[in-house]
């Protein structure tokens, strides 16, 4: 019988005796497993192991919670909005929009710039953007995030006068506790050379509340950096305490130093070739400069008023809409690796706030400073161009047409900086006259 028996009908004997074999007790199932196995000619491991997935029925997975895959919880009209809020919060982070996304709704909607019913906004929209997580929306934005292929310049040179003389602050020193200490560093809009005059940011960085303060200035000359200087103190909202620099000549000099003294401030600089201390202005360098200015070149007065427009815009943009985090500590996990700790994410005029160095009348002029901001329009006047006119002493570019001639068109550039290919000197010129000059070996500038 063993041998006529197709698997078929095994298999309608084995479902037939599974119920009974379930439910019966230990000497009756050795009973059953004797039969099954004269009928079927299994032994007896195979048998019980058949009986018992029948007696269980077919082994199902059980779902996790949530969606299912191919589907979304988030309708398409939430992505596209979300890309739009977060072009306009200058492309943060999935933590840092989250945070964010609040304050930005609020402001976009308050303007005009987002309306219920029209492009893809609505109430349901606002109630996914205010629920969806930061790591969800750093999936659903990784397609539109790009970086610019540019890469800067390094201008920084050492200043030989009264370095000895200024304190060194380094990077493990302690955390400032109060607001008030500016970290400052220059960013150079040279282009793909150093060659000629070009222009440069000026860029102040609270190290507590992450406050930034931009401008642009023509050169690196003293009475420019003075008048940058200058403008920074009058538009900070509270008083500047403390001043750390690199060991660039535009910072270490009698001029800028009487300045600090003046004053009264605490005037510090890093150790040569350690940006780590200067770690706070130099994260501003790339993700505020950079990011918004990018690489390219300017060095002419309309090209420093539409930077100093535009640096006005961003400033505004970070000190009242962009959350940052700070670090706070260590901590071990269970493997026993040390993990960063790092706060809630907030604004620097909401860190400002909560350290308490602002009276209430300050407090309420910041909130209301945030609400007429418009994150999207063209913001408050223009910043004024800290060069002077006519300055004595500064390098001047001359004129096409000669030195005694009034400048009024841009100045010519060298016409093949971006049309002579790679490697290929101009017409009239030899290969080494072209050549961008080469970082100096070892040197970690800006």
């Amino acid at each position: 019988m063993r041998n006529e028996l197709s698997m078929r009908a095994r298999v309608v004997i084995t479902k037939k005796y599974a119920a009974e074999y379930a439910k019966a007790p230990k000497n009756l199932k050795s009973q059953i497993l004797d039969q099954v196995c004269d009928v079927t000619g299994w032994s007896r491991d195979n048998a019980r192991r058949r009986l018992n997935s029948k007696a269980s029925g077919p082994a199902t997975r059980k779902r996790k919670p949530g969606p299912r895959r191919g589907s979304s919880r988030y309708s398409y009209d939430m992505l596209k909005v979300l890309q739009k809020v977060w072009a306009v919060s200058g492309g943060q982070c999935g933590k840092h929009l989250a945070a964010a996304m609040p304050a930005l709704l609020d402001n976009l909607q308050a303007h005009g710039h987002l309306k219920d019913g029209e492009d893809r906004y609505s109430a349901q929209v606002r109630a996914e953007l205010l629920a969806i997580s930061p790591a969800t929306i750093d999936r659903r934005l990784a397609p539109a995030k790009a970086r610019h292929p540019l890469r800067g310049k390094s201008t920084t040179r050492p200043g030989t006068m009264l370095r000895n003389s200024i304190t060194i602050r380094k990077a493990g020193d302690e955390v400032e506790q109060e607001p008030g200490f500016f970290e400052a560093d220059t960013v150079a809009h040279c282009g793909p050379t150093l060659k000629g005059e070009f222009a440069r940011s000026v860029n102040l960085a609270d190290v507590h509340t992450g406050w930034v303060f931009t401008i642009v200035i023509r050169n690196n000359a003293r009475v420019h950096m003075l008048a940058a200087l200058d403008a920074a103190q009058r538009a900070i909202p509270y008083p500047i305490a403390g001043l750390g620099c690199d060991n660039g000549s535009e910072f270490i000099n009698h001029e800028v130093v009487e300045w600090a003294a003046q004053r009264d401030l605490y005037f510090t600089r890093s150790r040569p070739y350690k940006k780590n201390d200067q770690a706070t202005v130099e994260s501003k360098n790339n993700h505020l400069v950079r990011r918004y200015g990018m690489y390219w070149r300017y060095d002419t007065a309309q090209e420093r008023e539409v930077l100093n427009r535009l640096w006005v815009l961003v400033d505004n943009r970070l000190n009242y809409f962009t959350p940052t985090k700070k670090p706070i500590g260590w901590s071990t996990n269970a493997q026993g690796k040390r993990k960063r700790l790092y706060d809630a994410p907030a604004t620097p005029m909401e860190r400002l706030i909560a350290s308490e160095t602002v009276s209430p009348t300050q407090e309420a002029e910041l909130e209301a400073k945030r609400d007429s901001l418009d994150v999207i329009g063209t913001g408050p006047p223009d910043r004024p161009d800290p060069t002077p006119a006519d300055q004595t002493g500064c390098r001047q570019n001359p004129p096409p047409g000669g030195t005694n001639q009034t400048q009024t068109a841009r100045p010519e550039r060298h016409p093949t900086w971006w049309s002579t290919p790679r490697g290929q000197a101009p017409a009239g010129q030899t290969q080494k006259q072209v050549t961008p000059r080469s970082r100096p070996s070892g040197y970690a500038g800006t």
